[in-house]
């Protein structure tokens, strides 16, 4: 069999796309929450940022989302039906700090995601937490700047001491950062970053990546000091980006593409920054503060295993003439005319996954483990709320034997895979529900009308005997 025997089956969600309950619980306000539905859900206009809190014109779908909060059971217990060997979610950072700067914790925060990861334990589910999925306080933002400031830093220490003690023994595997390459393509979305009139963007972008690096070491040594059995991830958005042409132009475009992205990965998995990035900051300018000991903590504690969301490959050329873009996950790619589209124009690639496998495992050495991967389409139930989606079964079966020839053929070292939004949640990218991934439909649209009933979708049962056969079945 190509799978390790305790493969980690299961799906992925994050809290602000899933769980509600945005002022229950003594939950404080998180930049996820005052984005509204739209195209262009992240505007940021030069010396003030619109979104700092809500106003009456529009519609925040994070507000209640699919109201996990107060039906997890019911979830989990159809992940459980499903066979899920883990299931990936993600902390609200203020539920546990509602402002993010205080000495002490929330204990109804704690307790919610205490019994949630119970409740995986229940039904044999092992919790894989991401400790920041793009959520930062409203607070840090408005008084630090977020992550441009090193204060963030010590919160977020703080926060890593507080989860790693309260739920050891509960959580073994921990992410530190989700996609932490998009702080340089949504900085809001990613890190809370808005920009002042007259900021140097890129010099406020580099330097508060290097304050979430250090941040992702510092957790990387709590874990392990508080529980040796502890493994972290760092977690980009991966896909790997092809020359258009032959062209060595091409070809070398597509390399510095790539390397906008492992950047991340390099420091977090190699422990140093790369003379690559260096000397492009260095070109451009930018100039990384940092702190005695930052070099040392960032070599000591690297990360365990190498995560990673995978949706589309990219394409890259230095021809200008080439202006039609693909739309992908925030990065926009020129369009590969060997590829059918979703219906978002996110480009189908399942031979791409396993070509950005085995560029990440030749590049690191080091467990690899798919955390997102799926197809947002619009899906349509039949008068009992079914949902024929043999084009989800048709895309995630396609991924999965890719997946599949790079361990068994490649011999890649994975740990496990879920999908993304096993059950149906808010799109990040533009707060619709429509942009559905999930095996379980939920009824609600994006207006946030609907029951929020849960109906299986017929990828459900598929994904169960997926999971039963270890991958070995992916037949409709």
């Amino acid at each position: 069999m190509a799978f390790r025997k305790d493969f980690l089956w299961g799906g992925a969600t994050a809290a602000n796309q899933c769980e509600g309950g945005y002022n229950e619980g003594g939950r404080g306000l998180a930049n996820v929450d005052v984005v509204p539905i739209g195209k262009d859900r992240f505007p940021i206009i030069s010396g003030q940022m619109k979104m700092f809190d809500f106003d009456d014109e529009h519609f925040y779908p994070a507000k209640e989302a699919i109201d996990m909060y107060h039906r997890y059971k019911e979830d989990i217990a159809l992940f459980g039906e499903m066979g899920f060997k883990t299931y990936r979610l993600s902390i609200a950072w203020t539920r546990i700090f509602p402002n993010g700067d205080e000495t002490e914790p929330n204990e109804e925060g704690l307790k919610f995601y205490e019994d949630l990861f119970k409740e995986c334990h229940k039904y044999g589910i092992e919790p894989l937490v991401t400790i920041t999925h793009f959520d930062c306080p409203m607070h840090l933002i408005k008084k630090y700047g977020a992550w441009r400031s090193r204060e963030l830093v010590g919160f977020y220490e703080n926060l890593c001491h507080v989860i790693f003690n309260r739920y050891k023994g509960l959580v073994k595997y921990w992410l530190t950062f989700n996609e932490i390459n998009m702080i340089l393509h949504a900085p809001f979305m990613g890190a809370g970053l808005y920009f002042e009139e007259g900021d140097n963007k890129e010099q406020v972008k580099f330097q508060a990546a290097h304050h979430e690096l250090v941040a992702s070491a510092i957790a990387t040594k709590i874990a392990h000091e508080v529980d040796p059995e502890n493994k972290v991830g760092c977690m980009l958005a991966a896909g790997s980006n092809y020359p258009y042409t032959p062209k060595p132009d091409d070809v070398w475009a597509g390399k510095e593409k790539d390397r906008e992205n492992y950047f991340f990965i390099d420091v977090q998995s190699r422990g140093e920054y790369p003379a690559y990035a260096l000397k492009e900051m260095e070109r451009n300018g930018i100039e990384i503060k940092m702190e005695d000991g930052d070099k040392e903590l960032l070599k000591a504690h690297t990360v365990d295993f190498i995560s990673f969301s995978y949706y589309s490959s990219r394409v890259a050329t230095t021809d200008p003439e080439l202006l039609e873009q693909t739309a992908g996950n925030i990065f926009a790619s020129v369009k590969n005319p060997y590829l059918e589209a979703s219906e978002w124009g996110w480009q189908i690639d399942p031979l791409g996954l396993r070509i950005t496998m085995n560029d990440l495992y030749d590049r690191y050495q080091k467990p690899l483990f798919i955390v997102e991967n799926g197809l947002g389409a619009v899906d349509t139930p039949d008068e009992n709320g079914y949902v024929v989606d043999d084009y989800r079964i048709e895309y995630l079966a396609a991924h999965l034997q890719a997946m599949k020839d790079a361990v068994e053929l490649d011999g890649v070292d994975l740990l496990g895979y879920t999908t993304w939004g096993c059950i149906d949640l808010v799109s990040a990218g533009t707060g619709e529900m429509k942009k559905r991934y999930g095996f379980i439909y939920v009824d609600r649209d994006n207006d946030g009308n609907g029951t929020l009933k849960r109906t299986k979708k017929k990828s459900f049962d598929w994904y169960k005997k997926v999971i039963a056969s270890n991958g070995e079945d992916l037949t409709n």
